[in-house]
């Protein structure tokens, strides 16, 4: 597309999604590169994506960054996973883990030999055979050489831009306070030249990065990129959100608790709580989910409830032209399963991969877009699977979610899981087989049949066979500290 080497990039809007794509740029592209980053500290950020899941560890090590020290400065907790609390029915309550469950074969997972036990009488419950799901439910957490253990973090996310516009700025970025006023375009090529301030300053670059928000300054009201909606699957549009003091030890994961009009995050820091209802104004207004949150939560409240309002779906290209929409300017699935902060990471470690040195091709926009796809799509049928796979009738929502028309790649999913056992991933998939089973046995979606290689193993075999994982991880569990005592001595807080 164009012949012009990329010398200055600039990103568009601080935040989570800015200070990390400026700490990674600052870092890994070398001093070839010079990034400008442009905020205004009038505009306040989203700031509640503060769940975590476990490739954030990636993102940190690939950058040199220290867990101890970031977890100190985000005031952060350790997540094992995510506890679906009435989801399947009112009263039901699963937790999703990070970790794998059982032992798998060549020809079938754990799941199938806990599908035969089940039908010889045995009685355990599936995230019995799971060690982070098992320490998750006790409270216990430690990293240890003996015990491996896949965790993610609860974080601070205003604390963690901060820390990360530190980390940038010592390596070279540039912040630019300021409100952008225009974004000026090339007359021949449509391409992004410069943005203007309303200071009167104009910033021209190379390769621009838009993560000013839901608003989309750059991607969509300067190029026209278009979006796909979702609510149509996804009707959540609104979320309320409010913060509290905590009143007992933090959970080493996050609570999803389902009510009549949509559901209740509660994620815990070392300091306080992040509580949220989301939640479809099509079943409840702004005044009544405001109310069903405070009425639900513990703790004297630290900030006012402040209301969100979004429309799920995607930006139809992440990259156009000499621009990348990085976090909520390219779209926004759903913070059910956290995968926010994750997608930001990915879309980073894309554009590294594909970094247009010698100057925007056709190529290498097509590929990062069609992996994208595949990447979103994935995450979307995941977050609907929930929704979709419930049993309850205690409200028109739940109702609706559960007859609502379904993407066909995930209506392929959900039968082929009832009359088989089996699942298989997409090329895009971010979760595991195993976190796909959780979901689906936890909210109560039972396979017809299993695999018959797990008949390869006798009735005694078998008793012996789980009765030995089961022994395995209780011991494991056991010999694990509790989550505050361990935070208390690898990354507790200084800070007031």
């Amino acid at each position: 597309m164009t012949g012009l080497s990329i010398k200055h990039v600039v990103i568009a809007g601080g935040g989570t999604a800015g200070w990390m794509t400026a700490a990674a740029l600052s870092k890994l592209l070398g001093s070839n590169i010079k990034v400008t980053l442009i905020e205004s500290d009038a505009i306040a950020t989203v700031g509640v994506g503060e769940a975590t899941i476990p490739p954030i560890k990636n993102f940190h090590k690939l950058l040199g960054i220290n867990e101890q020290e970031v977890m100190r400065a985000t005031r952060a907790t350790f997540k094992l996973g995510i506890s679906f609390e009435n989801w399947g029915q009112v009263n039901d309550k699963y937790i999703h883990s990070f970790g794998a469950t059982g032992k798998e074969c060549w020809a079938g997972e754990f799941h199938h030999f806990w599908l035969h036990g089940k039908s010889k009488g045995h009685t355990d419950e599936f995230g019995e055979y799971c060690f982070e799901l098992q320490a998750a439910k006790q409270n216990k957490f430690a990293i240890t050489n003996d015990t491996p253990i896949n965790y993610a973090y609860h974080l601070d996310a205003t604390l963690y831009a901060k820390f990360l516009r530190g980390f940038s700025e010592k390596l070279g970025t540039k912040r630019i306070e300021g409100k952008i006023s225009k974004v000026d375009k090339c007359p021949n090529t449509g391409n992004i030249s410069a943005i203007q301030l309303e200071s009167g300053e104009t910033v021209e670059a190379d390769l621009f990065i838009d993560c000013t928000g839901f608003r989309g300054l750059l991607i969509e009201q300067a190029l026209h990129t278009g979006y796909d909606d979702w609510s149509h699957w996804l009707p959540c549009d609104s979320a309320v959100a409010v913060q509290t003091e905590s009143v007992s030890e933090p959970l080493p994961y996050t609570r999803s608790i389902a009510h009549d009009g949509g559901w209740q995050w509660k994620i815990p820091l070392q300091h306080r709580i992040g509580n949220g209802l989301v939640f479809c104004s099509k079943y409840l207004d702004d005044d009544a989910a405001k109310t069903l949150l405070l009425n639900n939560i513990e703790g004297k409240t630290i900030t006012e409830p402040r209301v969100i309002k979004f429309k799920t779906g995607r930006r139809r290209k992440g990259w156009n032209k000499n621009c990348i929409a990085i976090g909520l300017s390219s779209g926004f699935i759903e913070p059910l399963e956290s995968t926010s902060i994750h997608l930001i990471m990915t879309a980073i470690v894309r554009l590294l991969r594909l970094f247009p040195y010698n100057g925007v091709t056709t190529s290498a926009i097509d590929e990062y877009n069609s992996k994208l796809t595949s990447e979103l799509n994935a995450v979307r049928d995941f977050i609907i699977l929930h929704y979709n796979v419930n049993q309850r009738n205690d409200s028109e929502f739940w109702q609706h979610c559960r007859n609502m028309e379904v993407p066909e790649s995930l209506a392929h999913k959900i039968r082929l899981f009832k009359e088989t056992g089996r699942v298989f991933l997409d090329d895009g998939d971010i979760f595991r087989v195993d976190s796909w089973t959780q979901v689906m046995l936890g909210q109560g979606l039972m396979p017809m049949q299993y695999h018959h290689i797990a008949d390869i193993m006798s009735d005694d075999e078998l008793k012996k066979f789980m009765g030995s994982l089961k022994q395995s991880i209780d011991i494991s569990v056991n010999n694990l500290p509790s989550h505050q005592d361990f935070i208390n001595q690898y990354c507790k807080s200084n800070i007031d």
